[in-house]
């Protein structure tokens, strides 16, 4: 342990000791009332944790998703982080991206990889990617079908990244293939 570890560890000690010594002299006479005092307290600290780790969950189901127009504009709302993600479907299977402007390429993250069947273990990885976390290997794959909204593609070129990566990644290259508009907390993509 590190000097500020133990600091933290100390300090968390005392305080146990300092609330722990007012409930036994506040409720000296009645530890009955104080268990059910703190069960009490205990049960809604467990409320709002739970209520906090499942507000991620129902956010992503309540909040607005992108919508496609009857004139085939697809509208992107701008999530609580402040990027644009999209679902397409690759080779029938939903996949959210990162839209990122500063890409070149559509990247495939190893486990959405997996999800549209690539096997990862036939992959040749002889590409690399210049990443914010330094540099990675990448492999090359081609994608039978994407779709984005009314929108299908054949056999489009995307990257698999051997490395560690949380969302896949929409570059240019695709991007380009639309009209790109930033409009307020919308992204617009016309054909």
């Amino acid at each position: 342990m590190d000097s500020e570890t133990t600091g933290r560890l100390l300090y968390l000690v005392l305080l146990l000791a300092a609330v722990g010594g007012w409930v036994i002299v506040e409720y000296r006479q009645r530890m009955g009332q104080a268990l059910r005092t703190a069960a009490a307290w205990g049960l809604i600290f467990i409320g709002v944790m739970a209520g906090y780790g499942l507000w991620n969950d129902l956010r992503t189901e309540i909040a607005p998703q992108q919508m496609v127009s009857d004139a085939g504009m697809i509208e992107v709302p701008r999530a609580a982080d402040g990027h644009y993600y999209l679902t397409l479907d690759i080779n029938g299977t939903p996949v959210q991206f990162l839209a990122d402007t500063g890409a070149t390429n559509m990247v495939l993250s190893a486990q959405d990889a997996r999800r549209v069947g690539i096997d990862l273990d036939d992959l040749v990885y002889l590409g690399t990617a210049q990443t914010a976390n330094g540099t990675v290997r990448t492999a090359r794959v081609e994608l039978p079908s994407v779709m984005l909204g009314p929108y299908a593609d054949r056999d489009f070129s995307a990257w698999v990244n051997q490395g560690e990566m949380s969302d896949s990644l929409l570059g240019m290259e695709y991007l380009s293939l639309y009209r790109v508009e930033i409009a307020g907390n919308r992204m617009i993509l016309r054909r």
